[in-house]
Formats: C-alpha cells, sequence, structure tokens
C-alpha cells in the first residue's frame, strides 16, 4: 500500500531557518518517496490571529514561492491553499459533532498560546479539529511534523475514532505523525538561544543576504572571552547554527580549535562569518529561483489552482463517506 503524505504550514510571516529545518525540509525530502503528496498553505488557520487582508495574501504567495524555490515539484506534488478547499471545513464540523470538549482542553498550543499572550478566541479553540479535518481529508498516513505539533495528529487519531464510535462506520484512515530522524532539526534556536519564532523576534530569514544577513547572525547571543581562550563548543550558540550547516568533518575541525585555543583559535566572529558563507552556500540558487517566481506571480497561482483540484477531488470522496456515516446524503 502507497503512503499519502500530507503536511501545511501557516502563512504568519517569512520562513525561517526553524520553519525550514523543522518542517519544510522534511517536506521537500518526502516528496521524493512513493505515494500521493499534499502541502498546504493553511490561511484558514492564520485567521485566529491575523486581522490584515493585504498582509495575509503576501504571506500565502510568500510561503508558495518559498516551497518553489526551495525545490517542491508542484507539477507532482498538490500544493494549494487551504480555503480553496472548501470540504475541509464541512469535514471540520461533522468532527467537531464527534469530538469531546476535554479533547480540546487538553491541546498544548491552545494553552501556550493564551500563556503567552494571544486573545482567545472559539476559532483558536478549535483550531485542532479544523487541522485534524486538514490530516483526515486525504486519507493522510504519513504526516511529518516538528515536535510541537505531534499532538496534533495525535488529536486526529482520537476524533477519527470518536466519529467511528459514534456512527458505528469506519471512514478515516488512520494517519501517523513522522518526527525530524536528526535531533538537529527537532528545535532549531534562534539568536537568543530560545526556540526560534516570529512571536520572539529571534528569526533569521531563509532568503536573507548581505548586509542584513551580517547583521542579524552578528546579533547572536555570545559572550566576552578571548579567541585564544579554550571553550566548550556545547556552551557556544554559535556552533547550534553551524551544526545546521556543515558537513561533519568540517564542524569537527571548527570545535577542535576552539577546544584547543591559543594562537590562531577562531573568534566569535570567525564563527559568524562562516554561518553567513554556509547560509549563502545552501540558498543562494533557491534565492534566484524565488525572485523569477515574485516575477510571474501568475505561474504561482496556476500551480496552487492545480494542486486544489487535486485536494478536492480527494476530500470530496472522504467528505461523502463521513455525510453518509451520519446519515445524511
Amino acid at each position: 500500500m502507497k503512503n499519502t503524505f500530507l503536511s501545511g504550514i501557516q502563512p504568519s510571516g517569512r520562513a525561517h531557518l526553524g520553519n525550514y529545518f523543522g518542517a519544510i525540509r522534511q517536506h521537500l525530502a518526502s516528496q521524493e518517496e512513493e505515494g500521493e503528496h499534499f502541502y498546504f498553505i493553511a490561511d484558514l488557520h492564520a485567521l485566529t490571529t491575523s486581522r490584515d487582508r493585504d498582509e495575509l495574501r503576501e504571506n500565502v504567495l510568500d510561503i508558495a514561492v518559498t516551497y518553489l524555490a526551495l525545490g517542491l515539484d508542484a507539477e507532482r506534488v498538490a500544493l494549494f491553499r487551504q480555503s480553496d478547499v472548501p470540504e475541509v471545513t464541512e469535514l471540520a464540523w461533522l468532527l467537531a459533532c464527534a469530538t469531546g470538549m476535554g479533547l480540546l482542553e487538553r491541546a498544548h498550543s491552545y494553552k501556550d498560546k493564551v500563556a503567552k499572550g494571544v486573545k482567545p478566541n472559539v476559532g483558536l479553540f478549535t483550531y485542532p479539529v479544523l487541522m485534524a479535518a486538514d490530516i483526515l481529508a486525504y486519507d493522510s498516513t504519513v504526516v511529518p511534523v516538528g515536535q510541537d505539533q505531534q499532538q496534533h495528529v495525535e488529536m486526529a487519531q482520537d476524533m477519527a475514532q470518536s466519529f467511528h464510535a459514534c456512527f458505528g462506520e469506519k471512514v478515516f484512515v488512520r494517519p501517523e505523525g513522522r518526527l525530524p530522524a536528526d535531533e538537529r532539526f527537532a528545535r532549531v534556536v534562534g539568536v537568543d538561544g530560545e526556540k526560534m519564532s516570529k512571536s520572539y523576534g529571534n528569526t533569521i530569514w531563509v532568503f536573507e543576504t548581505g548586509k542584513r544577513l551580517k547583521k542579524v547572525v552578528g546579533g547572536i547571543t555570545t559572550d566576552s572571552r578571548a579567541p585564544e581562550e579554550p571553550k566548550d563548543p556545547a556552551e557556544l550558540l554559535p556552533f547550534r547554527f553551524l551544526e545546521l550547516f556543515l558537513a561533519p568533518d568540517e564542524l569537527a575541525d571548527w570545535k577542535a580549535r576552539v577546544v584547543r585555543g591559543g594562537e590562531g583559535a577562531p573568534g566569535y566572529g570567525h564563527l559568524k562569518q562562516r554561518i553567513c558563507e554556509a547560509m549563502d552556500e545552501a540558498f543562494a540558487p533557491a534565492r534566484a529561483r524565488r525572485e523569477e517566481l515574485l516575477a510571474d506571480r501568475a505561474e504561482v497561482d496556476r500551480l496552487l489552482t492545480r494542486g486544489a483540484s487535486v485536494a478536492r477531488e480527494r476530500a470530496r470522496r472522504t467528505l461523502d463517506r463521513a455525510y453518509r456515516a451520519c446519515g445524511i446524503r
């Protein structure tokens, strides 16, 4: 049996290194695996906090262009806007009618956002139901996620089981989450050492370049120790970034020189310079492709429309099964 892969990303701003290594990189890799692939831009989820329509439109475009520039093949996989598949919102209502309040009250994401000062609304509270519909609509079997999203996959499993119990018929395929295999990518830190997040203002944009890149990387937290003083690389934040990019041999050489200290040992400036170089090496081709895509928005929209057509066909079949189980249609 072939797998069906499903994942999405919320258009809450420009994609940063945490988005890339924690999610996008997984999505790009999984498209090479045999099976069907669905990747959606979660613009409906964004409405839980977004209040600027023009900004939301631009963010959706930016995420689409980011995926395409980094290598997503939208002729081979379905890339689409969540809002272009209305069947998912219908399915969310059916799931909501079979989901207990206690399950939603245990959602980590809701608790975390409220604790950080986000004003709660019904959409934020029922967010996991819509996400479950996103996952279940396409008969997804593999859902690549970061650690902080694993609970949503588990909640989708619970909602599917509750629906089956309520209506006495199996409708949904059981999805399974897939975490990053490499622990380096499970939690990407920001320039301040906390988890990289737009809400913390500690991000580095994937396509950052030139003086702006040097300034942002230069802001990575360090101490005042001299270059010649021996240091433990595990205690130095710049190495958390170098670990994302460098080959094992080169990374080991940098670490050995820092541990050894003495004359010729690299200072923090050298480490940060190598981070900038590594980002240029990794993302320069994608930067160029991004500019081409931004100059041809009609092509981006064509690819999104194509993806939505594929997604709607699959979601409609799932929704029809769910309606029949409920006694409707």
